[in-house]
């Protein structure tokens, strides 16, 4: 390629660019045309998939997944803005009077600015039904994220645009392809400095190998940043700096071409505009609805959530193209949003939602039927009926009473503590759900009670939020108190302050001389004379179920050697 000496630097790295995304284009197509086993299996289950009833259909059930601080938060905000939920947008580090935000309802959550909680949302928008997830950006509150993972149809991922792709975005990220679930992608910050629309796009493609399809187009960047172009449906999106939360000027064209471009657009942004709209449109894949649903391709918007912008186009994409509920794995077969008798299962449980009450409400994902208030359910694991005479819907905190429910809603159940997370609800078989997972925690600290007469309510508050999934709790053998296990540091901090506020309860955690834990699987008698041998080493979870306590790797290797019948796992499947 000849480059004239006139060539800026800015136009060079554009030409290195466009030869890096011809390359990766054809690339892409070369994927497409070898046969992928996975991806014939998803298009003969969608082609074969019988015809939603039209409530079901209208459900959109999504998580949006995240690095901490990309702005999951403030966009889970201005989606309820815009289905109409709230009156008034609130903000995730509220001063004085400005209102906080709904999802962020925990003392600690509103202290510090971050989630550390899952927390579901239900809002109507235009003839669509959204049950939209909140999660933890977090690693330490990823075992929360994991579960969360496992109650929707489909993520929404917001990378910060000066940042990228970030660690804890590409590990939630691999969670999401291994249950094959579509991504859409949303690109926030676009109004404060940020890195080359193609470069964010590059990143994408190359760290998570998936195809990029944009279906928005930014107009200038940081401080000229004035907004989008809409490409899936050739509109211009003008964005208002003076309020945050008015609904940006949409202005309908008739492609690039159109005259009434230079009334909006300064000259220099508009010629740049046109030049990459024509590269990307030449050289990126055009939006796929079947690609994205298989997981291959993730649209991705442009905005700024923090002032209302992008995030209507971002919500009218989800309604669009985001799937509808999907098939349940279970055992012994699997659960299909359209059949007529009801079937949920629990995917959380959060305790004292309610300071002012000893609440615990199971967050239900609805797998199939049209649930009605007042419907006996049987509770498969301890095989008993349930009348679920007061169903909630969410709105973070706040819950109204649920007439109905339909597949793909998540439904709150206040409970005394029957049901846990994992536990299947039906009318009458015997299903269990199955692939939601409870890891092994890589912290372990004993933990006392500030007075010793209250280790009773010491140990109450420790059970609860064990079945809550938000730690793991050990009773050893030998000795007395409770060992804590989690899976970051920053979850002993939030426990401590939930005992105290909950429970009035000052705790302090101790370091404990173990650091790891396993759950021992095998043949009973082998179990038990293993057990017995070393006592010192074993305790009970929550559950019951038998738990191998360790100082060093070593240990672990030395039981798998010498006692080859027994399996020694870090992770257990939360079906019971």
């Amino acid at each position: 390629m000849k480059i004239r000496a006139s060539v800026s630097f800015c136009q060079l790295a554009h030409i290195c660019l466009k030869i890096r995304l011809t390359y990766m284009s054809v690339s892409c197509q070369l994927r497409r045309t070898v046969p992928c086993p996975i991806s014939r299996a998803m298009l003969d289950r969608n082609d074969n998939t019988p015809d939603l009833p039209p409530e079901i259909a209208r459900r959109r059930t999504f998580a949006i997944i995240s690095h901490p601080d990309a702005g999951k938060t403030t966009l889970t905000e201005k989606f309820l803005l815009y289905g109409g939920a709230i009156q008034m947008a609130g903000q995730v580090r509220a001063k004085g009077e400005s209102r906080r935000t709904r999802s962020d309802y925990m003392k600690m959550e509103q202290e510090r600015g971050i989630s550390v909680s899952a927390s579901a949302m239900s809002f109507d928008y235009g003839e669509y039904r959204f049950n939209l997830v909140d999660t933890p950006g977090h690693s330490d509150f990823s075992e929360d994220t994991y579960r969360t993972l496992t109650a929707v149809d489909a993520a929404v991922m917001v990378i910060d645009g000066a940042k990228g792709i970030e660690s804890q975005t590409q590990k939630l990220f691999e969670v999401c392809r291994l249950r094959d679930l579509p991504i859409l992608t949303f690109c926030n910050k676009m109004d404060r400095e940020s890195r080359d629309v193609f470069e964010i796009i590059d990143e994408i493609q190359e760290n998570l190998a998936i195809d990029v399809a944009p279906a928005s187009w930014p107009i200038g960047v940081g401080r000229d940043f004035i907004g989008c172009y809409d490409l899936l449906r050739d509109r211009l999106e003008i964005m208002d700096r003076a309020d945050r939360n008015k609904v940006a000027e949409s202005v309908a064209i008739e492609g690039l071409d159109d005259p009434k471009l230079a009334e909006h657009i300064p000259a220099d942004l508009l010629e740049k505009l046109r030049e990459e709209v024509e590269m990307a449109r030449g050289l990126l894949p055009a939006l796929d609805r079947q690609a994205l649903l298989d997981g291959t391709m993730t649209p991705i918007w442009f905005g700024s959530a923090i002032n209302s912008f992008g995030v209507q186009e971002l919500m009218n994409g989800i309604a669009d193209y985001g799937p509808v509920p999907q098939p349940q794995s279970a055992e012994p077969r699997q659960i299909s949003p359209e059949e007529t008798k009801v079937t949920g299962f629990v995917f959380k449980v959060q305790a004292n939602m309610d300071p002012k009450h000893r609440d615990r409400v199971a967050f239900v994902r609805l797998a199939s039927g049209h649930f009605k208030r007042g419907m006996k359910l049987t509770h498969v694991r301890s095989k008993k009926q349930m009348t679920i005479s007061s169903p909630v819907l969410f709105l973070a905190s706040d819950r109204e009473l649920a007439e109905e429910a339909w597949a793909g809603d998540i439904i709150g159940i206040p409970n005394h503590g029957q049901l846990r997370i994992g536990d299947t609800l039906s009318e009458g078989e015997n299903l269990r759900v199955t692939g939601i997972p409870s890891f092994a925690p890589e912290l372990l600290q004993t933990v006392r009670a500030g007075d010793p007469m209250k280790s009773k309510h010491l140990e109450k508050a420790l059970m609860q939020f064990a079945e809550e999934g938000a730690a793991k709790v050990f009773k050893p053998m030998i000795g007395s108190g409770f060992i804590v296990g989690v899976v970051g540091a920053l979850q002993f901090e939030v426990l401590a302050s939930r005992i105290e506020i909950e429970y009035s309860l000052p705790v302090r955690f101790e370091p404990s001389q173990f650091t790891s834990a396993r759950w021992i699987t095998g043949p009973k008698d082998a179990v038990e004379s293993f057990a017995n041998q070393n006592k010192g080493h074993m305790s009970n979870d929550n559950d019951g179920d038998l738990v191998y306590l360790t100082r060093l790797q070593w240990d672990i290797d030395r039981v798998e050697r010498d006692y080859p019948e027994l399996k020694l796992s870090a992770t257990k499947e939360m079906m019971v």
